[in-house]
């Protein structure tokens, strides 16, 4: 399974990886970075991530959303999914059990570039968000 090569296009440099899991049904979110571009992998599992670009229209507590966009990688359809930043961004466990997502991030942690919403600030229609 290959995750991303300093010679791909999207490549933007290297500055940390990290592994997140999430259950089945178990929703992580919401999340915007202001500088990260992440660029995601999920070698075991399968995982749903949702993505709401506040561009487009307000976002407002308890905001309903129609206007997003959701994919599901994972051993199902393996693939990297890069997110620049300027994207709210949640995930959901989409395949049994514990699933495994890596980040390889092109800069470290940094606890200031990022905003967090619980996940009832934003919610997707057709989808349960659950913790």
């Amino acid at each position: 399974m290959h995750a991303l090569k300093d010679s791909e296009e999207s490549f933007n440099g290297f500055g940390e990886a990290y592994f997140s899991t999430v259950e089945t049904n178990r929703t992580k979110g919401w999340k915007f970075h202001t500088k990260m571009t992440s660029n995601l992998v999920v070698p075991v599992g399968d995982v749903r991530f949702f993505l709401v670009s506040p561009s487009s229209f307000e976002i407002t507590p308890g905001a309903k959303i129609d206007a997003y966009m959701n994919v599901v990688i994972g051993e199902s359809n393996f693939s990297r999914l890069t997110i620049p930043p300027g994207y709210w961004v949640a995930f959901q466990g989409a395949g049994s059990g514990s699933n495994l997502i890596l980040n390889v991030a092109d800069m470290e942690h940094d606890p200031s570039e990022a905003l967090n919403k619980n996940l009832s600030e934003i919610t997707i229609n057709g989808y349960e968000l659950h913790e």
